[in-house]
């Protein structure tokens, strides 16, 4: 069982992050690939106060690694070019890469969980301006025949989502039966593949008081609710649509194991309320496990020593446990010659 770490944006506390997640109890004794700059790490672990001596190996090493913590230095972003607090291309280009390096290693077959410390998409944007988020770079990355989704994992609740990193008024254009019904086909999925068969959804509303009979919109009597009729008759314990401003209530008492909704901060904003320094972020539908911390590059406190775990250890957490749930995969695809040196070459045209 192997995990394989993109260290994330250098500006931000994620370099921090890593360093004290390796040097976590629970992550003594488990296999872990880090991927990134060397120097980076090294101020992560000055930021951090601890002390790290990872064996560096090769792009060409890797399918041979030795047990432990072992460190792949890509070389693709001095730390002492890095601005703590800012977003830059030069970060984002090697955040690009980290991550693009760390889904080829599991789907090689080289790792078994991806995991990555928070990316800025600012950054990844200055370096490539065609980026929108994760699940489309992942896509890409793996030429993917089906997009994943993002779910945001608690303990006590989880949360699926029919959109994710579009705008606002895009949300209710873009919802059809045949995409919530996919999201509530892959909620399932995932929620059984967790050891949580038979999951209870509850599906949010869109609109306020779920429409109120149409006076506030059409979509949850004519999109939300056939959808839910439909996974209902396909043997899918779901409930809706639900005035968003009381799914979550009745999911914390109990009634549901996970809520699905429409857009981005219909749950973020709940979940973020709930567990902020212990939310995960889960993106699911690819054969292996892609988590990170549900925060972001915490700016502000960058080489301050001051980011708190939390998050970061219950997403390893998260990942080894799926993991180990799943223990059968696909057919493992070789990594090609130059698999980790495709670096994206910082875009100063979109930086100015």
């Amino acid at each position: 069982m192997r995990v394989a770490l993109a260290i994330g944006d250098a500006g931000g506390v994620g370099p921090e992050l890593a360093a004290k997640l390796l040097t976590h109890a629970e992550l003594q004794g488990q296999d872990v690939v880090v991927v990134g700059d060397a120097s980076v790490l090294a101020m992560g672990a000055r930021h951090a106060g601890v002390k790290l001596d990872l064996p560096v190996v090769s792009a060409d090493q890797v399918s041979d690694l030795p047990g432990g913590h072992v460190l792949l230095d890509l070389k693709n972003c001095s730390a002492d070019g890095a601005l703590l607090g800012q977003s830059s291309p030069e970060t984002g280009a090697a955040s690009l890469q980290n991550f693009a390096a760390v889904l080829r290693l599991a789907k090689a077959g080289v790792a078994d969980v991806v995991m990555f410390t928070p990316f800025n998409k600012h950054s990844m944007r200055l370096a490539r301006p065609s980026y929108v988020d994760e699940i489309g770079f992942i896509d890409m990355t793996l030429s993917s025949d089906r997009s994943g989704r993002e779910f945001n994992v608690l303990e006590e609740v989880w949360n699926a989502r029919v959109t994710s990193h579009i705008p606002l008024r895009q949300v209710a254009e873009t919802l059809s039966v045949e995409r919530i019904l996919g999201s509530l086909r892959l909620t399932a999925e995932v929620m059984a593949g967790a050891g949580k068969p038979g999951a209870r959804i509850g599906v949010a509303a869109l609109n306020p008081h779920a429409g109120d009979g149409r006076n506030f919109g059409h979509e949850d009597d004519d999109i939300i609710a056939p959808a839910v009729e439909a996974a209902v008759a396909e043997g899918i314990p779901a409930t809706g649509p639900v005035p968003s401003d009381t799914v979550f209530v009745r999911a914390t008492r109990g009634e549901f194991d996970a809520v699905l909704t429409m857009y981005h901060d219909q749950g973020q904003i709940a979940m973020k309320l709930m567990g902020f320094d212990r939310g995960v972020t889960l993106i699911a539908g690819y054969g292996f496990p892609i988590v990170t911390p549900a925060h972001g590059t915490a700016f502000d406190i960058a080489g301050k020593g001051k980011a708190d775990l939390g998050a970061t250890l219950e997403a390893a957490r998260l990942g080894i446990r799926l993991a180990k749930l799943n223990p059968a995969r696909g057919n493992p695809v070789p990594l090609a010659e130059g698999w980790a040196t495709d670096k994206v070459a910082p875009s100063r045209a979109a930086a100015e």
